[in-house]
């Protein structure tokens, strides 16, 4: 018998080094003679019982490492490559730690030919404010991603108030929830419990010298959805995008992260598909070890880099800051940045009332929520009273605090730190006292929602603001849509239109019946989007040792002057999102003064700016700023040296 190679089709074939494993085809040359001379064959071919460990050996030796693999089809497994491989090639970090058979890859792929990749349900549509549109919008974008990351980003800036609630809240949401199953190359760093003692080793796998902007999650309270252990990485990913987008950073040096240190989520641990570690969540020193061990691993390979920590779980977010802010320049945007967005909506609406952000010092506040968004605002509502000339004592008695129990007062036992200088200690304040009978009582001109807990203020809570005031500021800002406390429709109608109001998700104009009949309303949006972009760019140009409290209430501060006077006589509390890059630019300005007022500014040339004044500042900020445009991948063609002939073509 005589064995002849296969020639195989496409380019590959006449490769000399071809990466495919050579294949052979098997002929008898009795069968052919015994053809040619009757016709017809005598003899039939010989039968093989084959069975797969007959195969010749199909090893193929990967020529890469790291995303170069994950990126060629050839080599490229997914999360089908076993541990011994992700060690060899790099793929540590690259990939989430679960491990699937060829054969459940085959099932998840099945799943998708026959479905889709829509698993919205009925009940995810009515109460997230999420249609099967907005899913269609996502995978075109992320396949745009995947295929042309200059285009994507082209597209988002020039579609941003179209495309944000897409790539971030609400959607993000949503693909969070499912990432496990519609994830399909990597676009960040997984870091596990499983990999302690080793995560400064695979950091080198991240093919970026050098990182600008780091985003981290550890999955255990994803927007108001709570745990989802690995699939937090949607976060980071879809923040960062903003930071890209918004805040001017190069998409070539950001980093979207995941501490995955197991989940309490039994919907996931049960799930063949999910891709995470499936063990409880680790607590206690063991939990503070990896992070430890994270933050030191990242800083230490990029140590200009801003690090955010994002949807951290409350016993943890406070902690967690405090335990680096000192020492690394780190932000929580949960605490800070949810809390300077307040702030600069506060101020918006003193801007509408036609009063100065001094003003602030008259209002009294009900805030709903004692986690770390809601205490982050608390304090920073605080330090704003404490400018305008309050004592820190007087600036608390303006507050009534009520989580899930009611009323916080002192009386409660096993106050936690951070909130015990908020709890009331007047006579007239019962423990546990509920919503609508603290405003009766207090008559606040200003509510704020930060519980996640859904529609807590309903109308009566929202008749009583009205009652009580000619122009009641309502914030309901909580996220995902589901989650906020009210919607715009059931504020302007309780309040005839009056509201000043600002939610932490999209909502769509309404027609809203007020004094002088229907009038079309829309809704400000308190996102942290308009903060967190110029923030971070603003640190990370000043190369500063931390964020201070100084700069977050610059960023603040910055808003309030961009507001044009059309937006202020319909309400509205924050400038347009259409200009989200100048918004972002003149935040990252303001943050670098303020920085710079307390000598936390490193960069020379920047030093250089700042001597120069505002304008040259400007100029300096908007010119290191990311532009998503083509650039020549080829050096320029000297035409001088071309024969005439290539001239005349």
């Amino acid at each position: 018998m005589i064995m002849a190679p296969m020639q195989t089709a496409g380019r590959r074939a006449s490769c000399h080094h071809s990466r495919w494993p050579t294949a052979f085809t098997f002929f008898s040359t009795e069968s052919r003679s015994d053809k040619k001379s009757t016709g017809h064959s005598n003899t039939s071919l010989p039968s093989f019982d084959y069975q797969p460990q007959d195969r010749l050996d199909t090893t193929a030796i990967a020529r890469g490492r790291g995303l170069d693999v994950l990126h060629d089809p050839v080599y490229n497994k997914g999360t089908g490559h076993p541990h011994e491989e992700r060690e060899r090639l790099g793929l540590r970090g690259l990939l989430p730690i679960g491990v699937l058979t060829m054969e459940q890859q085959v099932q998840r792929s099945m799943e998708r030919y026959w479905h889709g990749d829509d698993y919205l349900s009925v009940e995810e549509e009515s109460q997230g404010g999420i249609t099967h549109e907005h899913l269609r919008k996502w995978h075109v974008l992320d396949e745009v991603h995947q295929r042309n990351e200059t285009l994507y980003y082209k597209m988002l800036e020039q579609n941003f108030v179209e495309m944000a609630p897409i790539i971030y809240t609400p959607v993000v949401g949503y693909v969070c929830s499912y990432f496990h199953r519609l994830f399909r190359r990597p676009r960040g760093m997984t870091f596990t419990a499983a990999d302690r003692g080793e995560i400064a080793t695979f950091v080198w796998n991240w093919p970026s010298e050098e990182v600008d902007a780091i985003v981290v999650t550890d999955g255990s309270r994803i927007l108001g959805l709570g745990d989802l252990g690995a699939n937090g990485l949607g976060i980071p990913i879809g923040k960062l995008d903003l930071y890209v987008t918004a805040g001017g950073f190069n998409p070539g040096r950001i980093l979207p992260c995941v501490v995955d240190v197991g989940t309490n989520n039994t919907a996931l641990l049960n799930d063949p598909w999910y891709i995470g570690l499936k063990q409880p969540r680790l607590t206690g020193d063991e939990y503070f070890q990896v992070l430890d061990e994270f933050v030191a691993a990242v800083m230490g390979r990029w140590p200009n880099a801003v690090l955010q920590f994002e949807d951290f779980s409350i016993e943890h977010a406070q902690v967690l800051l405090e335990r680096y802010r000192h020492v690394h320049c780190v932000f929580n945007d949960d605490i800070q940045g949810t809390a300077a967005t307040a702030v600069a909506g506060l101020m918006g609406s003193m801007a509408v009332l036609g009063k100065k952000p001094e003003a602030l010092a008259e209002q009294r506040f009900v805030v709903v929520g004692a986690g770390s968004a809601g205490m982050g605002v608390v304090r920073m509502i605080a330090m704003a009273l404490v400018k305008y000339g309050m004592s820190s004592e007087e600036a608390a008695s303006r507050f009534h605090i009520l989580d899930a129990h009611g009323l916080i007062t002192a009386s409660r036992s096993d106050l936690p730190e951070h909130i015990a200088p908020f709890a009331r200690k007047d006579s007239g304040s019962v423990e546990g006292e509920k919503l609508v009978d603290v405003l009766r009582r207090t008559k606040p001109t200003a509510l704020i929602g930060l519980a996640g807990a859904g529609r807590l203020f309903n109308e009566e809570a929202l008749r009583i603001m009205a009652k009580n005031n000619e122009r009641p500021i309502i914030f309901p800002m909580s996220n995902p849509t589901s989650k906020m406390e009210c919607t715009f429709a059931d504020a302007m109608e309780a309040t005839q239109g009056r509201a000043i109001f600002a939610c932490g998700s999209p909502q769509e104009d309404i027609e809203a019946l007020g004094p002088n009949g229907r009038t079309h309303c829309s809704a400000s949006q308190a996102n942290n989007m308009y903060i967190f972009p110029g923030l971070a760019f603003g640190a990370f140009l000043a190369q500063g040792n931390v964020v201070s409290d100084h700069m977050i209430m610059a960023a603040a501060e910055a808003l309030p002057s961009l507001i044009t006077e059309g937006e202020l006589k319909n309400g509205r509390v924050f400038p347009s999102m259409e200009n989200i890059r100048s918004i972002s630019a003149h935040v990252a300005c303001e943050v670098i003064k303020a920085a710079a007022d307390e000598g936390n500014v490193s960069n020379t040339f920047l030093i250089r700016a700042l001597a120069k004044g505002e304008e040259e500042l400007k100029r300096y900020v908007q010119r290191h700023m990311y532009t998503p445009d083509y650039r020549s991948l080829v050096p320029p063609l000297d035409n001088s040296r071309m024969p005439a002939s290539h001239h005349q073509r």
